[in-house]
């Protein structure tokens, strides 16, 4: 399996020249049979160049661009927030198929349509989760905009596939635009010269209506809203785990009777042992930006032109989640905001991967409600905006969920690249220091686990 991951990662971002200059790998029988890849990714832009994933303006043209449609993916969003079990092992149609050289030619043309034709450019949108329906719906609320698409015109790979498969279906290396009606010829000259479809397949209507129409027939017509910002919302009940009601508050105590041994055999834990053979296989120097490779706290780039950096790290500890959602959740907040800090950095934001088991389950909901609100706490204290993520719910095998696991990405500037620094000793004889109280916190650690097989205990309040 970690050789398979490391491969897809490795292959993909090499292909695409983006530079693989962190991350955060952990092992741990709760995710034996539900593993988790959580992918942040990190981009420069002028101010001059942002753009809004919004189709306004009647009459103007919405252009498919990209990888034609095919039947991979289908329902994969709900196939990524699916409880598993051994009836849906095969379920292989929902996972997607990459081009990673496709989705370079995607990258770059999309750039130069937003350099160079921004005047006639009105909105942009990936086709992510849910595909064209989440893109396109997503892309008339923000405008307060009808659409009206026709699903004939939507490029397809494969034949005879439904409005169902062809809204639904979650192939790669697609973009949905609006661009002002009568530019259409410009645009598609930009990605033909790429190699790549451009094809109008509906336009910006009056009012607040989504219509599709397949092979001349209306086969929906909902308003825009009911499929963006007012669908339903769940009001769920939550109830306090037992596993927690039934801890032991008194802290876990190590009896090192060979301490050197004991610590070889920490340094030999698939967690905490050295990940070089991981990160070895990933280019992190293409652009030639890095200055702080994969190993230390957090991996560092710089800005061209400027004597600016950026610092990057993504962290979390889904042990500690488990015993005390909302005290893990702060923790995995601070924890980031320390590596960026001992990076020479300025936390600036986060973004974050919120990984649970099933919400309709009380208990569940607990852990997803309590580690939202740790997570907002920190966030709150280190003036950290959220300015992004996602959620995968009902990561469950056979009823066993995955420990609460919200992986937290965080950005911070260095103003000046000489204030950089990194985790490694430089010189014998150099003063090594702790900062801050070290106390016997021995609850849900790697030597915990290594020394009785589980963890357990109560995880005391963060002083943030």
């Amino acid at each position: 399996m970690i050789s398979q991951v490391v491969a897809g990662i490795g292959g993909y971002g090499n292909c695409i020249g983006i530079p693989t200059i962190g991350g955060d790998t952990v092992f741990d029988a709760s995710y034996q049979k539900n593993p988790l890849v959580n992918a942040m990714c990190v981009g420069i832009l002028d101010q001059a160049d942002i753009q809004k994933g919004q189709a306004t303006g009647i009459g103007n043209a919405v252009i498919y661009v990209g990888a034609k449609t095919g039947r991979d993916g289908i329902n994969g969003a709900s196939f990524a927030s699916a409880e598993f079990n051994d009836a849906n092992e095969t379920q292989r149609s929902a996972v997607q198929v990459g081009d990673p050289f496709m989705e370079k030619l995607l990258m770059e043309a999309c750039l130069e349509v937003i350099h160079d034709h921004r005047d006639v450019l009105i909105g942009i949108q990936d086709m992510g989760a849910a595909g064209l329906v989440s893109s396109s719906a997503e892309m008339a609320s923000k405008a307060g905009s009808g659409l009206s698409l026709n699903l004939d015109l939507v490029p397809q790979r494969e034949t005879g596939m439904t409005p169902f498969e062809l809204m639904l279906s979650e192939s790669q290396e697609r973009m949905l635009l609006c661009v002002k009606a009568g530019a259409e010829a410009e645009i598609y000259q930009v990605f033909e010269k790429y190699g790549l479809d451009a094809v109008t397949i509906g336009k910006v209507t009056a009012g607040h209506q989504y219509q599709l129409f397949h092979h001349g027939k209306l086969v929906a017509d909902v308003p825009v809203d009911a499929l963006a910002t007012k669908a339903p919302v769940y009001e769920r009940e939550k109830k306090r785990p037992t596993r927690l009601n039934h801890q032991s508050h008194h802290q876990f105590m190590p009896r090192l009777v060979d301490a050197t041994g004991t610590l070889k055999k920490m340094l030999q834990q698939p967690t905490i042992a050295s990940k070089a053979s991981l990160y070895g296989t990933y280019d992190s120097q293409v652009q030639t930006n890095t200055v702080v490779k994969p190993g230390s706290d957090a991996g560092v780039i710089r800005i061209r032109h400027t004597d600016k950096a950026l610092a990057v790290t993504t962290d979390v500890n889904g042990r500690y989640l488990y015993l005390n959602p909302r005290v893990g959740g702060e923790i995995a907040v601070a924890e980031a905001a320390r590596n960026i800090v001992a990076s020479g950095g300025q936390p600036l934001g986060i973004t974050d991967c919120l990984n649970y088991g099933n919400p309709e389950k009380p208990e569940q909901f607990y852990d997803l409600d309590e580690s939202a609100m740790g997570i907002a706490r920190a966030c709150q204290l280190f003036n950290t905006p959220v300015i992004s993520g996602n959620v995968s719910l009902n990561n469950e095998s056979n009823g066993e969920a995955i420990y609460p696991t919200p992986m937290i990405g965080m950005v911070g500037l260095i103003k000046h690249q000489k204030d950089i620094t990194t985790s490694d000793f430089k010189h014998a004889g150099d003063a090594v220091y702790v900062l801050g109280t070290t106390e016997a916190d021995f609850n849900g650690s790697e030597l915990q686990k290594m020394l009785t097989g589980t963890i357990s205990g109560e995880l005391f309040d963060l002083t943030l």
